[in-house]
């Protein structure tokens, strides 16, 4: 109990320290929303005062207030669970453009994470434990495909598979000219699929070669320690030594490095959803970034922060289940 209340009360400093960021680094870029839905309208007419006033207080950004004033305000809106209104979207609310977005990015880029570190971490097992096989020969090519540029491999995946040989589409998440919107079908689950297939190939494709070489170096480590030999010398079954002794404990590095990658699956999907053309949380950010919609990129920020420090808390916590040391030292 001891060890999970210190982890829980650092997890809320961070916490408080990232929303303060969250708060403070908007407004530190040139420009603000207010002036920016006061230009579309002066398009139609001259804007008076008090309407410019009214869309401060309509965006919940009384930038002509003290800052400490508005800091409160914007934490007591947070409690209360009202992101406030999206500026780029307008006038839907934070929430709903983030409920609409989430599901995609968390569908296509989390998804593709599992499988990456999955088989990643399989294959560097086998790596390194069946040292100069083909699967070890394999890790100098995945290790190249990791060095080249993520938007590079996206864009030449999309021209060859996409362009010149067409098997998947150009963008979108699903068919729009069959489907008006999401709905609960098998049609539009394959549609879903065929059309986040190149995408997610593309992140596998770029990290996979990191958990293999990760991976394998770590077994290779772990072979040489002391209970391995032991283990050896009792006569256990070449399976169990490599499954309950050399990777359980040469997988603790790559499941801190698993809870890293899972927390910013939201703010990795930029680039994908960029390329691909992806309907998901991604491309709301860019949208809000180009549009100093502060609403909007607190809302996502404080996603990226709960799922960063929720993936944290919970490797820190499934650490302690794993390896009991760590809850000794603490």
């Amino acid at each position: 109990m001891r060890y999970i209340l210190q982890k829980l009360g650092f997890y809320a400093v961070a916490l408080w320290a990232a929303l303060t960021l969250n708060f403070f680094i908007p407004r530190l870029m040139p420009g603000n929303p207010v002036d920016i839905m006061v230009s579309k309208l002066a398009t139609k007419g001259p804007v008076t005062a008090d309407t410019r006033k009214a869309i401060a207080a309509m965006l919940g950004t009384d930038t002509q207030a003290p800052l400490w004033q508005q800091y409160g305000d914007y934490l007591h809106a947070l409690v209360s669970g009202d992101l406030g209104t999206s500026v780029a979207y307008f006038p839907a609310s934070v929430n709903q453009i983030i409920g609409q977005t989430l599901p995609w990015t968390v569908g296509l880029i989390g998804l593709a994470t599992v499988v990456s570190f999955v088989v990643g971490v399989g294959l560097g097992t086998f790596a390194g434990w069946k040292r100069g096989s083909w699967v070890d020969n394999l890790i100098p090519f995945t290790t190249m495909l990791q060095s080249v540029p993520y938007f590079w491999l996206a864009l030449l995946l999309l021209f060859f598979f996409g362009s010149v040989w067409q098997v998947f589409p150009l963008n979108g998440g699903y068919d729009v000219y069959t489907f008006a919107g999401p709905e609960l079908s098998w049609g539009f689950i394959s549609s879903v699929l065929y059309h986040g297939a190149l995408p997610a190939l593309t992140i596998v494709l770029s990290s996979i070669g990191g958990w293999m070489l990760g991976m394998r170096n770590m077994m290779v480590s772990t072979l040489s320690e002391d209970y391995i030999l032991t283990a050896e010398a009792k006569g256990l079954r070449p399976r169990r030594i490599r499954s309950a002794y050399a990777a359980r404990n040469a997988v603790l590095p790559s499941i801190a490095g698993f809870a890293i990658s899972l927390g910013f699956v939201v703010a990795g999907s930029i680039v994908t959803e960029a390329v691909f053309s992806y309907p998901g949380i991604g491309s709301a950010l860019l949208m809000a970034v180009n549009s100093n919609d502060y609403a909007l990129m607190q809302g996502i920020f404080l996603v990226i922060t709960l799922a960063v420090l929720g993936a944290n808390l919970l490797v820190d916590l499934l650490y302690g289940v794993i390896d009991p040391r760590t809850r000794a030292r603490s």
